[in-house]
C-alpha cells in the first residue's frame, strides 16, 4: 500500500508541475504575441487598444521538422484614429510567429481624406 501511495504521489506532482510548465510557456507565448502585435501597430501608426491579446485558438499542427506544435492564435484590438475598432489576429507556432493578419481599415491621409487601407 505504501509503494502505490508513493506511486500516486509521483503521478500527482509530476502532472502538477507538467501544468505549471505549460502555463508559464503559454504566458512567454502571450508575450511575444503581444510585443509582435505591438511593433506591427507601430510600424503601421495605429493604436493598440487595451495594450493586450485575447488567446482565441489551440491546436496541434506538424512544424518544419514534422514534429507536433502548439499551434495558438491570439485576437487584439487596434484602431487608426481611436474612435472605431479592428480586430487583428496573431497566429503562432510554438513560440514563433507564424502570420499577423490586420483586416482592411480606415486609415487617415496626411491631409486628413480618409483611405482604405488593405489587409496587410
Amino acid at each position: 500500500m505504501a509503494c502505490m501511495l508513493s506511486l500516486t504521489h509521483i503521478i500527482l506532482t509530476g502532472l502538477v508541475l507538467l501544468t505549471v510548465l505549460y502555463w508559464w510557456r503559454a504566458l512567454a507565448a502571450r508575450e511575444v504575441a503581444l510585443d509582435a502585435a505591438r511593433r506591427r501597430c507601430e510600424r503601421l501608426d495605429l493604436q493598440l487598444l487595451d495594450d493586450t491579446v485575447a488567446l482565441r485558438g489551440i491546436w496541434l499542427k506538424p512544424n518544419q521538422r514534422g514534429q507536433q506544435s502548439l499551434r495558438r492564435t491570439y485576437q487584439f484590438e487596434f484602431s487608426v484614429t481611436g474612435g472605431e475598432r479592428y480586430q487583428g489576429r496573431v497566429v503562432m507556432l510554438s513560440n514563433r510567429i507564424e502570420q499577423i493578419d490586420l483586416p482592411p481599415h480606415v486609415h487617415q491621409a496626411s491631409e486628413g481624406q480618409r483611405v482604405h487601407s488593405p489587409s496587410t
